[in-house]
């Protein structure tokens, strides 16, 4: 039924290309126009439900407390290097109008003075040698700001800067919750590598500008439709980024992989109708399963409890779905408005058929036919040497200090850590609950205060109309190192209990690095049953596809490898730091939390692009010959090509991420792109054909129960279709 249904849709495309193309439009220009109007704000949400941080922002926020809105720091110090804050009157006076600038920007609910404290013997916010000043400027809540602030902020360390005579420097909660990775040659550079990859191998300018042409229209309508998500569920600020990776890369293969097929058919002398039908019917199949699969397997970060990675997974995935519609749709519309000029304004008039029988990825496909046993031990054995650093791998999060020295935010971090300490920049906030028993604050802080995490303890806040008080309390330890986050599970577990034990008053750790900290445990108690669950789901999905249980469980397997080998290389270079120049990674950070489950989702769904695609192909020749090696060797023969020209654009738009000053963006980047690299490559086309060859016919082995209970599912085959309609019928 689907295979009758996506011929009929696509001939009606074709033969009506304008009504489809015209329907489209009007979708964009309605989605476009009225995201612009009336589209939601995208949200900088990091917490997770019923973790102990979450409890100290509800306990914060039901009391109305200045302390759970953002903050940005100013940090300031005289340019003149034997000035201090202490010696020069000058640079006292000049502290004071940066302080009162600070104060008088929009929405800025107040500011430290450390001029004001200095003066009055308080030097707390002035580094022990007087060089360094901290100003600490506080926002409401990111719901109440936007983007505006962030630049009003910027604008005003701009100016301070050229007529001050500090040096002036920005960073705090503010920039984490507004800026947005800038937008560099990165970009470009990977699309330019995918046209040059798709007219090499289409060797037709119109061959290779439909797939790009319909990447970018989908992504153009995916991006525009979050905001409007946006009323539906918290959609991260940061799921554009993400969402423009995934949709390039799938949306281009994808279009590609109809595109060959239908050009395959006109070579076979079908009119163009009857070809984009065929190919919509059959790649077209392909396409709604891979992409079925890719959407499933990422709202299948529901299982996470996390609401802001759910949220993400949903924005990612609907960017997924909408380029397999218009693949199915629009694309087809366009092939028919095509004709036969799809393979001409060609770049050389002897061009190989993208897909076509190639002898080179024969005689491949025969050599590691005839060493099989070697090359399924050696490449395993590769593949578990790269994904052994896993074992090894720290989430955990980020900070400042791992932007590059030009940015506002490293240098003021910089100047922080090393006048104050690194704790400074990532304080731990503790809500405290005393509505009933108001006395146990003091004893508490001074508890905390001994802890030997801690460096430093703010004198603490006291809300009595609400109940709540507020320590705000500074590691010796920075926002990414472990120590930090043993001492807030020692605060948890010894120094709160020791002091409240008899008292019914109630104490949370919160802030941003306790947030993290606390997302990335939840991740790891929830990783297990997600990894299962999606596991579960493609052996289901490949059982009912190939009527074979052997093919879905050493595609599990296999799977599994190339995504650890993925996770590996990271470690390598974000934790070890191998080749991190390279990449332009200036320190060792930790695995950002959220990254392991929303790669995996991502990665394990884009693997069954090519499973499918090539397996389909396989058991297309092994249902009409018999011949399981044959087949196997004919299968990589037709779909070499087409595996390798689409990884290698996948992998060029993933990589053109990785020049991002963001360590997040960077990571997944370069996870995305190993992963598709070393799957489409030692998996596909050594691992695959190579235990297929050694399974023999037990790849095909389905018991007789359970294929009595399966539907019939064919995927790439042409059993259902018409007969062929040549040209001029």
């Amino acid at each position: 039924m689907m295979s009758n249904s996506l011929y009929r849709l696509g001939r009606y495309a074709a033969r009506r290309p304008w009504t489809v193309i015209g329907a489209w439009i009007v979708v964009a220009v309605l989605v476009v126009a009225t995201s612009s109007a009336f589209g939601q704000k995208l949200e900088e949400s990091f917490g997770a439900p019923g973790v102990d941080s979450q409890k100290a922002t509800d306990l914060l926020t039901s009391a109305g407390s200045d302390q759970v809105g953002l903050t940005a720091q100013v940090v300031v110090t005289p340019r003149d290097a034997q000035a201090t804050f202490v010696n020069s009157p000058a640079a006292r006076a000049a502290l004071t109008q940066v302080q009162s600038a600070a104060a008088a920007l929009p929405h800025v609910l107040g500011t430290s003075d450390p001029a004001g404290a200095l003066a009055s013997g308080d030097a707390g916010a002035i580094s022990p040698d007087g060089r360094v000043a901290l100003l600490r400027i506080q926002y409401p809540p990111s719901e109440q700001l936007s983007v505006a602030d962030l630049e009003n902020l910027k604008t005003f360390g701009d100016r301070i800067g050229r007529d001050s005579p500090l040096q002036v420097e920005l960073g705090g909660d503010l920039f984490f919750a507004f800026e947005e990775p800038a937008t560099g040659a990165g970009e470009a550079i990977g699309l330019a590598v995918a046209i040059v990859i798709l007219l090499l191998a289409f060797g037709s300018i119109i061959a290779m500008g439909l797939p790009i042409g319909m990447a970018l229209f989908g992504l153009a309508v995916g991006i525009s439709s979050l905001s409007l998500v946006a009323y539906l569920v918290e959609v991260p600020s940061w799921a554009p980024v993400l969402g423009s990776m995934v949709g390039l890369g799938v949306g281009i293969d994808y279009a590609l992989i109809l595109v060959s097929r239908h050009r395959e058919y006109l070579a076979q002398g079908l009119a163009v109708e009857e070809s984009v039908g065929r190919a919509v019917a059959t790649a077209g199949r392909a396409v709604v399963f891979a992409g079925g699969t890719v959407v499933i397997a990422i709202l299948g970060l529901a299982v996470a409890g996390v609401p802001f990675m759910t949220a993400g997974g949903i924005a990612i995935a609907l960017i997924v779905l909408i380029m397999v519609v218009t693949s199915i749709t629009l694309l087809p519309a366009f092939l028919g408005l095509a004709g036969h000029w799809i393979n001409r304004l060609g770049i050389h008039r002897r061009h190989a058929r993208l897909g076509g029988a190639g002898a080179g990825w024969q005689r491949w496909a025969e050599h590691v036919s005839r060493n099989a046993k070697a090359y399924a031990i050696g490449a395993t054995l590769l593949l578990l040497a790269v994904a052994a650093p896993v074992l090894t791998l720290r989430v955990g999060t980020p900070d400042e200090g791992a932007l590059p020295e030009h940015r506002t935010e490293r240098r003021a971090y910089d100047l922080v850590a090393g006048s104050f300490g690194p704790g400074v920049n990532g304080p731990l906030v503790i809500a405290v609950d005393i509505s009933k028993d108001p006395n146990v604050v003091q004893p508490l802080a001074d508890a905390v205060k001994a802890d030997k995490g801690i460096a430093s303890v703010a004198p603490a806040l006291v809300d009595t109309a609400s109940g709540v008080a507020t320590l705000v309390a500074v590691p010796t330890t920075g926002p990414q190192d472990d120590a930090t986050m043993d001492t807030v599970k020692r605060l948890r577990a010894e120094v709160f209990p020791a002091v409240l034990a008899q008292s019914p008053a109630k104490a949370h750790v919160g802030g941003q690095t306790a947030s993290f900290g606390d997302v990335g445990d939840r991740v790891n108690d929830r990783l297990p049953v997600f990894i299962g669950a999606v596991i579960l789901l493609s052996i289901v999905l490949l059982t009912l596809i190939f009527r074979s249980v052997v093919v879905p469980l050493k595609a599990a397997l296999l799977n599994l490898l190339s995504i650890g080998a993925s996770f590996g290389v990271l470690v390598m270079v974000f934790q070890w730091g191998w080749g991190a120049s390279l990449i332009g990674l200036e320190t060792t950070v930790p695995i950002v939390s959220f990254i392991p489950m929303f790669l995996f989702a991502i990665l394990f769904g884009l693997s069954m692009d090519y499973e499918v695609f090539l397996l389909s192909r396989v058991r297309e020749e092994y249902l009409s010959t018999g011949d399981n090696e044959g087949s196997v060797i004919r299968g990589i023969t037709s779909t070499g090509r087409v595996i390798t020209s689409a990884a290698l654009i996948m992998i060029s738009v993933f990589l053109s991420f990785v020049p991002s000053s963001d360590p997040t963006i960077k990571m997944f980047g370069l996870g995305l792109a190993v992963a598709i690299f070393v799957d489409a490559t030692i998996v596909r086309l050594v691992l695959v054909p190579a235990a297929m060859k050694l399974l023999g016919d037990a790849n095909w082995w389905l018991p007789g129960w359970l294929d009595r209970l399966l539907p019939a599912v064919a995927v790439e085959r042409d059993l259902e279709q018409p007969a062929v309609v040549p040209v001029g019928t």
